[in-house]
């Protein structure tokens, strides 16, 4: 084609002979494999030759044909036109293929032209650049192109990661909602709670993923299937089949659904632990009716906000969910035997390419985790000096920032910041964040600002004026209350310098997430809000005005859906009620120092946050909890309770936590064609479920295991993140944020001016700085880079910045058909491989200790990385009265 490109109006070849095969289609065999090449059914070498016999196809390749063939030239310019305009903005809405559109647009023939049939086209070296491996787009057929990439857009989906995992057709007639799907989900929901409920307390935890139980649910599918008889069982009005039939693709989709929603463990369950515990509050008034209702309300109130959130993040085609896709693209391979097709010379099938790699993850896992675990914290450059506290300071992986060219060899570390399913340029975002933050922390620790020189550079722990570990209970009373006249003798706890900064840049995010979002979104959060109050107006209507789905409801995932029952507005709504009810009988009925309005406000924020919070993770993959922004006003509005303060705290994290999760488990339906109500069943019965067995397994542990929560517990089982929910209750609930704020650290309150303040610089830079920089820059992310510290660091995310650039990046630009085919299979793959081999090592050769003491094994953890010799850079003895921080008399 040389330096030109040619729209050629009419079909090419329109004397070729077509096979029967293709006679349902007015379209040319050419034409014909060039949308097979777009829909990646073939690779650009098959198309270049035309040696490809057109026979059976996918329903959803046959289905995009067939629109293909009937649109008009006109409908598909307009449907062009209109994507431009959508996603003119859009990160996630490929580069080259927005430049594809713009030039079928901008191409369009005019009457007075003499030539119709070839117009030249400069195709400039930006275009030519993404050439490579990608003829589809060049314009060798304006009108059939211009039809194939509007059907894309309007019938299918504007991104390949969708279209990867979805279908552009439904089938209603497969089998879902039936007894054995629920019941095989439910009875790993409940064998998957125990297992987590009982690890979440161990440091590292294990658990098991949603990966994990997809590869546990096919041979359970499969066998019930073959060995259990088919009969039909009637419960009063109730029937139905015990097996109907071939165990299917949306079954299995609905029974990983019903794991995931409850994968993880109640939040409360942190709550239960430090309230009971001895060595925390150790209060007795904790009973078993108490536990019901908080973790209850606060699994169940995110719930009910889930209803009014669908048509901001479950119905728009621009709320990807990326974190989500892997778990779909597994499914397919495990129950879509696709055609061998040659995709770049990759001839393999998707389930024998998830067999292969999750195979040789397994094996290759018991190297760094086992027989080699130098390999897993691959901290060498403390080995050249591990007694040099600055070499440490910066390069170190378990006591340091983790500056490191390479510093791991163990997927479960290179994939902490997910880099093989957040776009690219999230994880770039989010890792320049973090070398800011390295440096700013560097900063704070070496000019020895709030005294942070004293302590470990790295740590999440809270230390006293002579840099031991706090004691928290060196301020309480016997009543386990904040007593002033001790902390006057023991003084304010301090933050090691990775904290000082991670606390700053949580507080320099809130207000600048919101107001940012606003700003550059201001009109899809405007339709947002709007959405939110149609939500709620109509489910106190006895009819709707419209469809469910509103100004979505041409969306083609939103027309398959509605084919299926809605779920009714008021089950929300009862769930809702129910759930604050429950939560208002827990802090009136019970001595938790919590006033109901404080249940009230945590509702309101959450409510305030929902829909920006769920509007960045819904397209970028990044996401942050309230967490913080909650302990910083309960404890203004609550002073010197920390009871108080871990009560709302539960409600003020899990309500937005749950929401999206809830909400993601909905959208992985919207995905699959699952009917809703079947979703909401399965939700609703997982959690109560996950309840359940979470409660049993956290009120066994807190009476068997007399050292739980212990730092020198034999089996691991320290509670690390107890640990911390305790020492924040006591940082800012029994001292409070006015001392923390007014004598302590007062550089803090100024970081929700400077997130204000970043606003303008940002916003301006969007619209205004180089293009190519601008529509990739995700400041909101950037900074929540800087919360990638105490305890991680850059070790942790340093690896999977090499591979999201590799992967999602180059091989997603170059070779999209083999991206689209196994980059989502890779992930899965190597997870699920990481899962089930750890809990053979941990079961197997860990629990009793059998440990290869070797160099291999020994080398990283040797002087300050192993604890041996002491994280600090100065000696709090020799500071002025053998003591830093404060002078005591003054503190605040």
């Amino acid at each position: 084609m040389g330096d030109h490109e040619y729209i050629e109006l009419q079909q090419l070849h329109e004397t070729e002979t077509r096979n029967t095969s293709e006679s349902k289609w007015s379209l040319t065999k050419s034409q014909l494999l060039l949308i097979l090449l777009r829909l990646g059914v073939i690779s650009d070498e098959v198309y270049q030759s035309g040696n490809y016999a057109i026979h059976s196809l996918p329903k959803g390749v046959e289905y995009i044909i067939g629109v293909i063939d009937h649109m008009h030239v006109s409908e598909a310019v307009e449907i062009l036109r209109n994507a431009l305009v959508e996603h003119k903005n859009d990160v996630n809405f490929l580069q080259e293929d927005y430049h594809l559109l713009e030039r079928l647009v901008h191409s369009i023939p005019s009457d007075d032209r003499e030539d119709k049939a070839n117009v030249a086209i400069e195709d400039d070296a930006s275009t030519r650049k993404f050439h490579k491996n990608k003829t589809y787009l060049h314009i060798i057929d304006w009108s059939l192109q211009s039809r194939l990439e509007a059907s894309l857009i309007h019938y299918h989906s504007p991104y390949p990661e969708i279209r990867a995992i979805s279908d552009p057709v439904d089938d209603k007639e497969i089998f879902v909602d039936t007894f054995r799907c629920y019941f095989i989900g439910f009875f790993w929901t409940f064998i998957g709670s125990i297992i987590n409920s009982f690890f979440v307390h161990r440091m590292p935890n294990i658990s098991l993923s949603s990966h994990t139980i997809q590869i546990l649910l096919l041979p359970c599918g499969k066998l019930w299937e073959k060995f259990v008889p088919n009969k039909r069982i009637s419960f009063g009005t109730v029937s139905f089949d015990l097996n109907p039939g071939v165990w299917t693709y949306k079954e299995m989709m609905l029974s990983s659904i019903i794991y995931s929603c409850s994968a993880g463990v109640p939040y409360s369950i942190y709550n239960i632990f430090v309230m009971k515990l001895d060595r925390f509050y150790g209060l007795k008034w904790v009973t078993l009716t108490f536990q019901v209702l908080l973790t209850i309300s606060t699994q169940f109130l995110g719930f009910g906000f889930a209803m009014i959130m669908k048509k901001v993040c479950v119905y728009p085609s621009r709320a990807l969910w990326p974190t989500i896709l892997p778990t779909i693209a597994l499914n397919r391979a495990l129950m879509n035997e696709d055609a061998n097709n040659s995709v770049y010379g990759w001839k393999i099938s998707r389930y024998m390419f998830f067999i292969v790699v999750g195979s040789f993850s397994f094996i290759y896992n018991w190297i760094p985790s086992y027989l080699f675990k130098a390999l897993s914290n691959f901290n060498w450059p403390t080995w050249l000096d591990s007694s040099s506290i600055h070499l440490v300071n910066i390069t170190g992986t378990s006591a340091g920032l983790g500056l490191n060219i390479w510093p791991t060899f163990d997927w479960n570390i290179l994939d902490a910041g997910g880099c093989l399913t957040i776009p690219f340029y999230t994880y770039v975002n989010r890792y320049i964040g973090s070398l800011i933050g390295f440096v700013v922390i560097l900063i704070v620790y070496y000019t020895n600002n709030y005294f942070t020189a004293y302590f470990p550079i790295n740590s999440n722990k809270l230390y006293n004026n002579k840099a031991q570990i706090y004691d928290v209970h060196s301020i309480l009373n016997e009543k386990n209350q904040f007593s002033n006249e001790k902390y006057q003798e023991v003084g304010p706890p301090y933050f090691s310098a990775a904290n000082l900064v991670l606390y700053g840049a949580n507080f320099c995010l809130y207000p600048f997430a919101i107001l940012y979002q606003l700003v550059t979104e201001w009109d899809s959060m405007k339709a947002s809000f709007v959405s939110v109050w149609v939500s709620i107006s109509d489910a106190f209507r006895s009819k709707h005005s419209e469809s469910s789905y509103g100004r979505y409801a041409d969306d083609p995932h939103c027309k398959m859906m509605s084919q299926y029952e809605d779920v009714p507005d008021w089950w929300f709504i009862a769930i809702l009620v129910v759930s604050t009810s429950f939560a208002i009988a827990a802090v009136v009925f019970y001595p938790t120092e919590t006033p109901v309005w404080g249940i009230f406000f945590t509702i309101l924020i959450n409510f305030i946050f929902l829909i920006p919070l769920t509007s960045i993770a819904s397209t970028t993959g990044f996401s942050f909890g309230l967490n913080v922004l909650v302990e910083l006003i309960v404890g203004y509005a609550i002073p010197n309770s920390g009871i108080a303060l871990i009560t709302l705290k539960a409600f003020g994290y899990n309500i937005d936590s749950q929401a999206s999760n809830y909400i993601t488990d909905q959208k992985l339906a919207h995905y699959a064609k699952i009917p809703p109500k079947a979703i909401f069943k399965g939700q609703l019965i997982s959690t109560l479920i996950n309840i359940v067995v979470s409660l049993t397994v956290a009120n066994w542990q807190l009476g068997n295991i007399s050292d739980i929560c212990d730092r020198h517990q034999k089996d691991k089982l320290s509670c690390p993140g107890a640990n911390t929910y305790f020492y924040s209750s006591v940082q800012y609930g029994e001292i409070g944020p006015q001392k923390v704020f007014s004598g302590l650290y007062p550089v803090l309150k100024w970081c929700f001016l400077l997130g204000v303040l970043l606003v303008f610089p940002c916003v301006w830079f969007k619209n205004n700085g180089p293009i190519r920089l601008a529509r990739y820059f995700q400041p909101s992310v950037l900074i929540g880079g800087f919360l990638d510290f105490a305890p991680y660091n850059l070790s942790y995310f340093t690896g999977g910045l090499y591979i999201s650039y590799i992967f999602m990046y180059r091989i997603k630009r170059d070779y999209l058909l083999w991206w689209e085919k196994y980059n989502y299979i890779l992930t899965s793959a190597l997870s699920a491989g990481v899962a089930f081999s750890s809990l053979l090592i941990f079961f197997t050769v860990q629990y009793n200790s059998h440990e290869i003491s070797w160099w291999g094994n020994t080398i990283s953890e040797q002087g300050i990385e192993g604890g041996k010799l002491p994280a600090v850079w100065k000696d709090a003895s020799a500071a002025p009265g053998g003591y830093v921080g404060l002078r005591k008399g003054h503190f605040p």
